[in-house]
């Protein structure tokens, strides 16, 4: 069965490892299509390899005009970025372009680029698989589910999990379908408007509050650290810490999936996402402040 494949890497990658030349020659003789970017570096090393096999099946995306590489002189397909979109994010548009077309994704890495890594990102937000080669570390990862890609993540330096968080979209890095809510809304069986939604959607902070108080009313504080987790990044963890006066990487492992902060986090936290801590005694409408 003919598949597209999205190849893509880093643009300090300009020559291909046996690994990827292999992968390659494997997409070529199974006949898939593959979509390439223009850019120098892996992008214009995957181009040439598939150039001097003389491989048709190729289409080069581009957020410009005219594409930087087109060295098989394939067809080409402009995406045209967002308005206003400069340096990152108007090369992003064509990225997250050919993972929304491709059915799987080759990354060609160079253990720093954030763009490569986000790239792995969209394509398990969207339920493909997708291989990460290593060129440095000469290991390749087949990334297959939101799971792998949290573990992953926690084997990243703390400036490339800022990198990623800063460069992706809210979609892109807490999805509402992927995101914790849903595990514990499901068991109290709400009927809150997120279960309704048929699209993925960012949550507002009003759910997220909603979703922190379910928890502690259910007296789960599992749910309620993921909820507090959950706001904390849609806020930028990076700026939180900040507010909170508290480490990136500390608080992102206190507020992650597991994570068991202390009662001072939490309430630093709180403050810093705009939020306030309230007690109310059981069965009566009276608050203790």
């Amino acid at each position: 069965m003919t598949s597209t494949v999205f190849i893509g890497g880093s643009r300090r990658v300009s020559r291909l490892s046996t690994d990827a030349k292999a992968r390659l020659n494997n997409i070529m003789k199974s006949n898939h299509r593959v979509v390439v970017g223009d850019a120098n570096g892996a992008d214009k090393a995957v181009q040439k390899l598939l150039n001097e096999a003389r491989y048709d099946k190729v289409t080069v995306y581009c957020s410009s005009e005219q594409p930087r590489n087109n060295v098989g002189h394939w067809n080409i397909h402009r995406i045209t970025p967002p308005k206003n979109a400069k340096g990152f994010q108007f090369y992003a548009a064509k990225d997250r372009e050919m993972a929304r077309d491709a059915d799987f994704g080759l990354m060609i890495w160079d253990s720093k680029s954030a763009g490569t890594v986000l790239n792995v990102l969209r394509l398990v937000r969207a339920g493909k698989i997708a291989v990460l080669i290593n060129v440095p570390d000469k290991t390749t990862l087949n990334i297959k589910s939101a799971a792998q890609w949290e573990d992953f993540l926690s084997s990243m330096s703390p400036e490339l999990r800022a990198s990623l968080r800063d460069r992706a979209t809210p979609d892109e890095w807490i999805p509402a379908e992927a995101s914790a809510q849903r595990s514990f809304f499901e068991p109290h069986k709400s009927e809150s408007a997120m279960q309704r939604r048929k699209e993925p959607a960012v949550l507002s902070d009003d759910e997220l509050a909603a979703a922190i108080n379910l928890a502690l009313a259910a007296g789960d504080p599992a749910a309620a650290v993921d909820a507090l987790g959950s706001i904390a990044r849609a806020h930028g963890m990076s700026q939180v810490a900040k507010q909170a006066g508290l480490a990136r990487e500390s608080l992102y492992r206190s507020l992650s999936t597991g994570g068991n902060p202390e009662f001072a986090t939490v309430l630093k936290v709180i403050a810093a996402v705009g939020l306030r801590l309230e007690a109310t005694k059981k069965h009566t409408g009276s608050t203790v402040r």
